[in-house]
């Protein structure tokens, strides 16, 4: 009967590696809900009247764009007490605009939970679906990290973020650091691209304006539909 038993032992041993293999192989088939966004905590001990203020965006993804659009974008950050509403005021510029003009926008979060103060919600109206913003990290006096998610039915949901600086530009090394928190949320590096605040002052010229090609001004002219943070989904 002994030898017997040494022979049944490598055939259990193979077994146990297949159904090893089996559930190794479930696991790696598993696919993320592109549609929901990602689970996410904000900071915690979050001090949001040390946030507010100026900031520069020293480097911007956002998942509908495979090549930077913006230059110069820069956030005013500000809060209503009252209705406990978070705004961002900001200017930026077009890249291929070649009189680099000053758009206008802003957006307005309220935070839906006192205890959470990093997590805001989309408080207008007109945007359809759901829009979270969490502070990701900030050391409040340099440096900040952002990210934006939009949720619509039957849409693949919009992810966006924002690295902050305090200053025009920021030191490699915590840029590095920012970075590596982005790709537990499904955000390829690949795509996070650093935003120019080089020579950010209009070029005053009109009659440059009479020589731009339609289609350039054309895509001024519409700017507000470009709006870099409000992305309204096509259903599929």
């Amino acid at each position: 009967m002994q030898p017997r038993t040494r022979l049944y032992t490598p055939i259990v041993v193979l077994l146990l590696s297949l159904c090893l293999l089996d559930v190794s192989s479930a696991t790696w088939k598993r696919r993320e809900d592109k549609t929901k966004c990602p689970k996410v905590k904000g900071i915690r001990n979050f001090d949001i009247s040390e946030f507010l203020g100026s900031w520069y965006i020293v480097q911007y993804y956002a998942s509908s764009e495979e090549a930077l659009a913006y230059r110069c974008m820069r956030a005013e950050l500000s809060i209503s007490p009252e209705s406990a509403e978070v705004t961002m005021n900001f200017t930026y510029s077009f890249t291929d605009d070649p009189i680099n003009e000053q758009l206008v926008g802003n957006i307005t979060w309220k935070i839906p939970s006192p205890e959470l103060p990093a997590h805001w919600v989309h408080a207008e109206y007109p945007y359809e679906g759901v829009y979270n913003t969490y502070v990701l990290d900030s050391d409040y006096k340099s440096w900040a990290l952002l990210m934006h998610c939009a949720e619509q039915s039957k849409s693949p949901r919009y992810l966006s973020s924002f690295i902050m600086s305090r200053e025009p530009s920021l030191g490699a090394n915590v840029i590095s650091y920012l970075r590596e928190k982005l790709p537990r949320y499904d955000i390829d590096l690949e795509y996070v691209f650093s935003m120019d605040q080089e020579n950010c002052n209009k070029t005053e010229s009109s009659e440059l304006d009479m020589l731009l090609p339609p289609s350039v001004l054309a895509r001024r002219n519409n700017a507000t539909r470009k709006h870099p943070l409000k992305r309204k989904h096509r259903h599929v």
